[in-house]
């Protein structure tokens, strides 16, 4: 009765275990969804690059802060992608890559956390500063403060998500040296 027990205990184990490779195809869509990134700034360095020569100082600034989001955007992409499938898929095992990141296989789901809402702080940084370099350009529209109020209001949500996950983090690290 026993042996049937743990016998069928591993078996379900084992099932269990292999079931993280149904996360695999999740992986492959985000390695789509780059693509599909790439594919926008691209589309959008081109469309700025033909306008070089025409753009004020601060059209260029916001060309250059779209293509900045569009990057850390992707960048937060390729720690998900990388991390995520390291911490719950599989190791990646790439033999003696000379050019793989110092950070692969280091950052575990803590470290993916912090780096998520840090780039999350950011990309909404850059969204709130295009905002706030957009006021006063629209000629005849008025300022629409209930919109601003709520991108502030959002990105500070951010900011404080990230300080409290940062804070948990941190007392979770004291507790446990103890």
């Amino acid at each position: 009765m026993t042996t049937d027990k743990n016998s069928l205990e591993a078996k379900f184990e084992q099932g269990l275990f292999a079931s993280r490779w149904l996360m695999a195809p999740m992986y492959l869509g985000l390695v789509i969804s780059l693509a599909m990134l790439t594919i926008v700034f691209t589309k959008e360095l081109v469309y700025y690059a033909a306008k070089t020569f025409t753009l004020t100082a601060d059209q260029a600034i916001l060309a250059i802060l779209t293509l900045i989001d569009l990057s850390l955007a992707a960048n937060l992409l390729l720690i998900v992608l990388f991390s995520g499938y390291e911490n719950f898929v599989s190791k990646l095992d790439l033999g003696d890559a000379r050019d793989r990141p110092s950070w692969m296989g280091k950052v575990d789901f803590s470290g993916l956390k912090m780096k998520l809402i840090a780039s999350i702080v950011a990309i909404s940084g850059i969204h709130l500063l295009k905002v706030f370099m957009e006021i006063g350009k629209s000629a005849g529209t008025g300022l629409d403060t209930d919109k601003l109020f709520w991108l502030v209001t959002i990105h500070l949500t951010f900011v404080v998500s990230g300080v409290l996950l940062a804070l948990m983090d941190w007392l979770a690290a004291r507790t446990s040296k103890h």
